[in-house]
């Protein structure tokens, strides 16, 4: 029976992108778990084929082989117990190497036993700023790959152990004549990873790793601005086959306020007041982030956008005992549905003011007069 299509054995287009072949993996690989399906041989082969499959179209050079050869880039060897492999020396194997052995050997040579390290994630956190005013300890759910309980992340069956390549002997690279050079390359057999899997484990089809969500505790310290990343060691991907594991990295947002606008660890409000308190004088109570009120007094004849300094009353700044201040912007409010009485009134207000009363208004538009040479 023809081999199927690795595109249509994860039911995605040739034209799909990483996060697309991931998610449809990720769906069928849970369909199709061995765990989910106990004794169903159907479900434990459509696993393989799915695995086998996303472990050949993530790679972007393995599927650039795919893409121009199909199943044949892979012959003579297969995929190496699922590592990976590229097949035997000779046929599109070297055909492959010779096109993207440099860029792919420096990276597998590296490998040490078979172990990689896991991938680093990135999750994206929301807060309030009263959060990042205080503080606090977020629970968070992260959906990662964590190391195979079964094989404790050997990736081989209970019982059995990862043998060295008998191609390569453990190092990774084999070397090959071509006339009067001689070449390196990554191991076909074990995919430059010095050992192979000949018995692997069914719990992770010999990955070493399954693919879990799992809690975490992260902790959000007092101050924390808007972008702050925070890095948590080992969080991340489980490694390939007991390799270290990748960090998991916290990206924080905070939520606009509804009166609070942040600058740093300076804070911001904008307090509408009555035209007649702004005139007159007097005193309101404004809400700080502590849980507070503070009592803010207006002298007489407070202009619209006078800033008031509540020293301290600001946010806290990041590991450190400094606070930032508090600034109250003041928006006079122009009275609005007059009654007939308060119309009278401010009418006879405006008979009686002064030029002193009204200073810029009066003296604005005399100098603009003055400044265009209009005459009366």
């Amino acid at each position: 029976m023809a081999k199927a299509d690795f595109y249509d054995t994860l039911g995605v287009s040739r034209e799909a992108d990483e996060k697309a072949l991931k998610g449809a993996y990720r769906k069928l690989a849970m369909q199709f778990h061995p765990d989910r399906n106990p004794g169903d041989t159907e479900a434990e082969a459509r696993f393989k084929e799915v695995n086998e499959a996303y472990e050949t179209l993530k790679d972007p050079q393995k599927r650039a082989a795919y893409d121009r050869f199909g199943h044949a880039a892979f012959e003579n060897g297969g995929m190496g117990g699922g590592a990976g492999g590229f097949g035997g020396a000779g046929g599109f194997s070297d055909i492959f190497e010779d096109i993207f052995g440099e860029m792919m050997g420096g990276a597998r040579g590296r490998r040490s036993g078979g172990r990689e390290r896991g991938a680093d994630l990135r999750y994206n956190m929301e807060i309030s700023l009263e959060d990042a005013y205080h503080g606090k300890t977020a629970q968070i759910r992260v959906p990662s790959s964590m190391v195979c309980e079964v094989c404790s992340g050997s990736g081989a069956k209970p019982g059995s152990q990862p043998v060295t390549c008998t191609t390569c002997g453990g190092s990774g690279r084999v070397r090959a004549a071509s006339g009067f050079f001689s070449i390196e390359r990554s191991c076909p057999t074990c995919d430059g990873r010095g050992q192979t899997i000949n018995d692997p484990c069914t719990h992770c089809s010999g990955q070493g790793r399954v693919t879990q969500e799992r809690s975490l505790s992260v902790n959000i310290p007092a101050g924390i601005e808007d972008g702050t990343r925070i890095r948590l060691a080992g969080e991340g991907e489980a490694g390939f086959r007991s390799g270290p594991a990748g960090d998991l990295y916290i990206f924080i947002s905070v939520k606009p306020h509804e009166f609070f606008q942040r600058d740093g660890a300076d804070l911001y409000c904008k307090v509408p007041i009555s035209m007649t308190k702004a005139a007159l004088g007097g005193q309101f109570e404004v809400a700080t982030m502590d849980g507070a009120f503070t009592r803010v007094k207006v002298p007489e004849g407070t202009q619209p956008g006078r800033q008031f300094r509540l020293k301290g009353k600001g946010m806290p700044v990041l590991r450190q005992a400094h606070m930032g201040d508090l600034y109250i912007q003041i928006n006079v409010e122009t009275p609005q549905n007059l009654s007939k009485r308060q119309r009278e009134l401010l009418e006879e207000f405006d008979e009686i003011s002064a030029r002193e009363n009204s200073p810029q208004s009066s003296g604005f538009f005399s100098r603009m007069k003055e400044f265009f040479d209009i005459g009366e």
